[in-house]
């Protein structure tokens, strides 16, 4: 592999940047509220704030602390989704991993494709040491992504997320590269 860009494409899947024409698709995920639990989102994101997000952002993790991907269909472009490495901590050279795969598009083992892709490139061209991820405990599809590639459960974090009608425990998983 020569360039990043060829790190982050394979199966049929590619993970690139957010375009403009993206927009629409990241306020309509970023939204469903079903999906607040986890990210520690509090309220909706209004299209002028994530215009603005993608038009300061770098999209570089060195210099922004976080990467945002879209998930799309290598051959028609088609967005399926959005990977997000964040909370970049450069002294102990690890990151957080978020991943969220569009309704119509999930049990196609897309999830799984972006993974591996993301994985690839943060381990093998960014030189990251670890990857974590928050995962709910009864999220069990995510869990099954995670630990089929490889990720390990090291925690258990008790009442971590609040949630309608209380709180919900959460697991951190981790890889650390090999």
């Amino acid at each position: 592999m020569t360039g990043g860009g060829e790190w982050l494409r394979g199966a049929g899947v590619r993970l690139r940047a957010p375009e403009p024409e993206d927009l629409e698709v990241m306020f309509r995920i970023e939204n469903s509220s079903d999906l607040w639990e986890m990210s520690n989102t509090t309220g909706p994101y209004s299209r002028f704030h994530l215009k603005q997000y993608m038009e300061q952002s770098q999209n570089d993790l060195f210099a922004d602390r976080q990467l945002r991907l879209m998930i799309t269909q290598e051959d028609s472009g088609q967005v399926m989704g959005m990977v997000d490495v964040c909370t970049f901590d450069p002294l102990h050279n690890r990151a957080e991993v978020g991943i969220v795969v569009d309704r119509e598009f999930r049990s196609r083992g897309i999830g799984s494709i972006a993974l591996g892709l993301l994985e690839d490139y943060c381990f093998g061209y960014l030189g990251i040491h670890q990857l974590y991820a928050y995962i709910a405990v009864k999220n069990t599809s995510c869990r099954s992504l995670f630990q089929s590639h490889g990720y390990e459960e090291t925690a258990f974090l008790k009442d971590w997320v609040h949630v309608a009608g209380g709180y919900a425990d959460a697991l951190v998983v981790q890889k650390i590269k090999v």
